[in-house]
């Protein structure tokens, strides 16, 4: 190596000569790399460029994102879901809960998600009052009858939030995490728990889908951060059915390799939804095969969670999936004999 070259390789081992606005002054005599200027980073500034998700801690489990997909449980605490699975319809929804959470864990749920309010479009509006009262007793109840079992809140309020909080929840699944407000990022903050952030607009309205669904998603993201959100305790929702058209939602799908741009773990919900069924004009009781084709879509375009209604048929879609995608294999498989 030349003797300039070999000063040149020196001096950018060394700290670098930093001129105004951080930039890294030329060096002509040393020739090569070190005779043309360039940016080096501010004082304090990281370097843009995030690995992987690490691990996640929510409740009593650690989420290590990559190894699988996780599969989150829904409940809903509501008379009017979409779906027609509200468990506000029998006599006793706290005992209902209970029993349909013990269901979702032993078909292999990794997390439960308990709603008090509907947020399909066109729903009517839930009063606090009423949407603490439907969810705050079941969460209570079903930490008490699994108390290793993660809950989520689905919901939009920052006082629900917090009171589903202090009544066992460990994560906060906010459906407007793209709104301009940090009062739900402060709640989760506050309380030390992780927060999905979902897109969401009130009309589908866009000039290009998946940039600005990126964009609104990143602001989102830095707004987390300013309100003390952890890096490590933000996940992303793409928001497949809100504020999207049906052949929006389908481009989403599309697209979902997109979000690892994003460099957080990635939230998949279509379980049931319109979309599917007006692909294949069926009801949302026979969308069942449809949510686990976009489970499986999702898990080869990189997605890291689904939330679903049918926990049992998208564990099994998710198992297959990550075995081709992510290298899994059950606990004593032997891969010399496959047995």
């Amino acid at each position: 190596m030349s003797e300039p070259r070999r000063m040149a390789r020196e001096g950018r081992e060394r700290e670098p000569l930093l001129g105004d606005g951080g930039v890294v002054g030329g060096r002509p005599e040393l020739g090569g790399g070190a005779a043309t200027p360039s940016f080096a980073l501010p004082a304090g500034a990281g370097n843009g460029l995030p690995g992987p998700p690490e691990p996640t801690v929510i409740g009593a489990a650690t989420f290590a994102w990559g190894t699988r997909t996780y599969v989150m449980g829904i409940l809903n605490i509501t008379p009017d879901s979409f779906s027609g699975d509200g468990l506000l319809a029998g006599a006793d929804p706290v005992q209902a809960a209970v029993q349909q959470a013990r269901r979702m864990v032993a078909d292999g749920a990794d997390m439960l998600d308990v709603g008090g309010a509907s947020s399909r479009p066109g729903h009517e509006p839930v009063s606090e009052a009423d949407e603490t009262a439907r969810v705050v007793p079941a969460i209570r109840a079903i930490a008490a009858a699994l108390p290793s079992m993660p809950i989520s809140v689905d919901t939009t309020n920052p006082t629900v939030a917090s009171a589903a909080i202090d009544a066992g929840a460990s994560l906060v699944n906010d459906v407007w995490g793209v709104a301009d407000a940090p009062d739900m990022a402060r709640v989760a903050a506050r309380n030390g728990v992780p927060i999905v952030l979902m897109h969401n607009r009130a009309e589908a309205r866009y000039r290009n889908l998946l940039p600005e669904i990126l964009a609104d998603l990143q602001r989102a993201i830095d707004r987390a951060l300013d309100a003390g959100v952890p890096w490590d305790g933000i996940v992303v929702d793409p928001g497949f059915g809100f504020g999207k058209t049906p052949d929006q939602n389908v481009a989403l799908l599309g697209g979902l390799a997109e979000l690892r741009l994003l460099a957080r773990p990635v939230l998949l919900g279509t379980s049931r939804k319109s979309t599917l069924g007006k692909l294949l004009d069926l009801p949302s009781d026979e969308r069942v095969e449809l949510t686990a084709a976009t489970t499986t879509l999702g898990i080869a375009a990189g997605i890291d969670m689904v939330r679903v209604h049918d926990v049992r048929e998208n564990v099994r879609a998710a198992r297959l999936a990550d075995a081709v995608v992510r290298g899994w294999r059950p606990d004593g498989w032997h891969a010399d004999t496959g047995s």
